[in-house]
Order: structure tokens, then sequence, then C-alpha cells
């Protein structure tokens, strides 16, 4: 019988409180898998279309590098306003993966993955608009953004949205509020 490590702070801030419902925290780790091979994949097609700039905004938004951006672009969405539970990829995670895998060690709040697709939502946002506005090698940038940002929660467990939500809650901008009489 192997021990589980203990949890980084970072990570315990992360755990479902007891009594409210959690999520297996490598299904998020998934999903970011398959949305880093898919901004790689963005990127080069980017990149391998930027020799010859498109000069109208049909143009730009008929390239294939800008369409798989906008898809991913629309999954963060509905991973922001659904919720990481309702996700295409959250969905794929149970059906496939999960059923093959042990249990957890620990389930993860859902609310930090759900504002990290908020985070991913806007940073693609701001690809693509800048993008359809002709500006060069914007929805490259803010596709490597977004990439680094799925390669650290995929491959390190690092979660960078869900790391921002922390402090917010810290802070006191978003979450749960403190209560009053601690």
């Amino acid at each position: 019988m192997s021990a589980t490590k203990p949890l980084s702070a970072s990570k315990q801030a992360l755990v479902a409180k007891p009594g409210t419902t959690g999520i297996d925290p490598r299904g998020p780790r998934f999903s970011a898998g398959i949305t880093a091979v898919l901004l790689l994949v963005v990127i080069a097609l980017a990149l391998a279309s930027s020799a010859v700039p498109a000069a109208t905004v049909g143009e730009r938004a008929g390239q294939p590098a800008f369409i798989l951006f906008a898809i991913i672009t629309a999954l963060f969405a509905f991973g922001a306003f659904a919720g990481v539970s309702r996700h295409p990829y959250g969905w794929l995670f149970r059906a496939l993966v999960r059923p093959r895998l042990g249990a957890p060690t620990h389930l993860e709040d859902p609310k930090p993955p759900t504002f990290s697709q908020g985070v991913g939502l806007v940073v693609t946002l701001v690809g693509v608009v800048l993008h359809l506005a002709g500006v060069p090698f914007g929805l490259v940038i803010f596709a490597a953004a977004a990439f680094i940002a799925a390669f650290l929660n995929s491959v390190f467990d690092y979660c960078f949205g869900c790391q921002l939500y922390l402090l917010l809650v810290r802070v006191g901008l978003t979450g749960p509020k403190a209560d009053p009489r601690a």
C-alpha cells in the first residue's frame, strides 16, 4: 500500500469543503491537456498562415487557426457559464477516463476551476478580437498565453486561474465572504 503525499497549502485551499459537492481534480487536468494540444495546433496554423496576412475581416475569420481558436473560446465560455461539471471535456473524463482510474485522494471545489475557465475565456476572447481587428500576431500571442496556462495545469498540476481565484478570495473580491465574527 503506497502512502499519498500530503497536499501543498495551495492545493489544500482548493479541496471541497465537507458537505459540498466536489469534482475529481484529475478532470480539469485532463481538460487542460486537450486544450493545450488544441492551442498548439492553433499556434502552428496561425504561424503557417502569417506569411500572407489576410486583408479583410472575412478572410481573417475564415482562417483555420481562427476557427479553431473561436471554438476553444466558445468551450471556455461554456465552462465559465455552465461550470466545469457540465463541460464537454468533463463529460469525456467522467465517461471514458474516470472509470479506469482509482478513486481520487480528495475532491476539489468546482468554483476555482470554473473561475479559471472564465480567465481562459477572457484571454482567448482578447486574441479573437485582436485577430479580427487585424493586429499582427494577436491571435498567436494570446493563444500562446492560454497554452502556457493549460500546459502548466495539465503537466504540473498548477492551475493559474485557480490560484488567481484564491488570491481574489483572500483579498475579499470574490468567493465566500469572511465571517465577521471570526
